[in-house]
């Protein structure tokens, strides 16, 4: 006689608990976030079908470049910037700081409120998210999505910038 059916909460708890029997890994939460992730695409390229917009067939290596390094800068904004911490309060707790201009977070909470703080703590993690956002930007208004890349990779340049100047600095500076 078979058992009484298991609910899909029981069946992700049993996988959780085979995957990793000595840690907290959100099995669960890690499934709905990657589920949004499939959803928003999805839903953006059905939303730009019905409008009748086309996803770019090639970038240019210039825009490819952009697009590169607009993502590194804004996955880092996002995920370790102190400006944004207000976003990722929800899901972390201040820990101090990591590097010049960054702050590091402990994740907390269980299921999907962990899975999501560690997506939004961890700029790999994020990288496919905003690269996709920006590529929906670019399937809706070009121009838009050239200046936003634009004016991201100049921050990222910028960032690179300031790193070698602090450095020189360093290298160059009068010692005790």
């Amino acid at each position: 006689m078979p058992g009484k059916p298991r609910t899909p909460r029981e069946v992700v708890q049993e996988h959780e608990h085979r995957y990793a029997p000595d840690a907290d890994r959100p099995l669960g939460g890690y499934l709905a976030v990657l589920s949004s992730f499939g959803t928003g695409v999805v839903g953006a390229a059905l939303a730009a079908r019905c409008a009748g917009r086309r996803a770019p067939q090639d970038l240019s290596t210039r825009e490819l470049v952009l697009l590169t390094l607009a993502t590194h800068k804004l996955s880092r904004m996002v995920s370790k910037d102190a400006v944004a911490s207000p976003f990722r309060a929800p899901f972390t707790r201040y820990a101090g700081t990591s590097a010049p201009a960054e702050v590091a977070e402990e994740v907390r909470g269980k299921g999907l409120k962990h899975a999501v703080g560690e997506l939004i703590t961890c700029p790999f993690c994020l990288a496919p998210w905003v690269a996709s956002a920006l590529l929906v930007l670019r399937a809706a208004s070009p121009a838009t999505a050239r200046t936003c890349y634009s004016g991201l990779a100049a921050v990222a340049g910028s960032d690179f910038l300031q790193f070698a100047y602090a450095a020189a600095q360093e290298r160059h500076s009068p010692r005790d």
